[in-house]
């Protein structure tokens, strides 16, 4: 398999795959599907949702295999997040 090169700039990728998301998919999927991801090829608009990324892309490239994909975590700002949500204290 090739390695797919980005044909975008990172500030360019991230504006279209928010944009898609806010004026296309948002609409369709926010009310029901919290926390689940979406994949979204910035280039047709195409979209999966799934619990989690591997899954969205898989079936997202099975249609689109040169996809450029831009993830979104329903109802968050975040598809992934690193640390502790919490900070105790009591030690």
């Amino acid at each position: 398999m090739a390695l797919r090169q980005p044909r975008y700039t990172k500030e360019e990728f991230a504006r279209r795959g928010d944009e898609i998301y806010d004026s296309q998919v948002r609409p369709q999927v926010e009310a029901d599907n919290y926390g689940k991801i979406v994949a979204i090829d910035i280039e047709t608009g195409a979209w999966e949702m799934d619990t989690d990324e591997i899954n969205a892309s898989k079936r997202l490239e099975t249609h689109y295999p040169d996809a450029q994909i831009w993830f979104v975590r329903i109802g968050s700002r975040y598809v992934r997040r690193f640390g502790s949500s919490r900070i105790d204290k009591t030690k």
